[in-house]
């Protein structure tokens, strides 16, 4: 078992940034991908920013040049770096990890706000 806990969410005037940190606690030995998802009022969760276990990125193309994702190893710990925000990056942001069983994690969410 994985256990994920998010943190830095909050509001922001557009144009800001934010930075969200994940934690994880368990058998993070297991784990090969990191993630943050996102889910607007009325929409589908989507896929955001993804980091395999090689360092290897995705990004979705709303984010492209304006999120980061990165992770430390060594605290367990994945982030998601975000600058220029715009209203509609307001979402619950969640947390992912996919083990190398395929098995997925996920974090409680934490609300970003984007507004002035």
């Amino acid at each position: 078992q994985v256990q994920l806990v998010e943190s830095g969410g909050g509001l922001v005037q557009p144009g800001g940034s934010l930075r969200l940190s994940c934690a994880g606690s368990g058998r993070t030995n297991r784990i090969n991908a990191l993630g943050w998802y996102r889910q607007a009022p009325g929409k589908q969760r989507e896929l955001v920013a993804r980091i395999g276990s090689g360092g290897d990125t995705y990004y979705a193309d709303s984010v492209k040049g304006r999120f980061t994702i990165s992770r430390d190893t060594a605290k367990n710990t994945v982030y998601l770096q975000m600058n220029s925000l715009k209203p509609e990056d307001t979402a619950v942001y969640y947390c992912n990890a996919v083990n190398w069983f395929g098995s997925n994690y996920w974090g409680q969410g934490t609300q970003v706000t984007v507004s002035s």
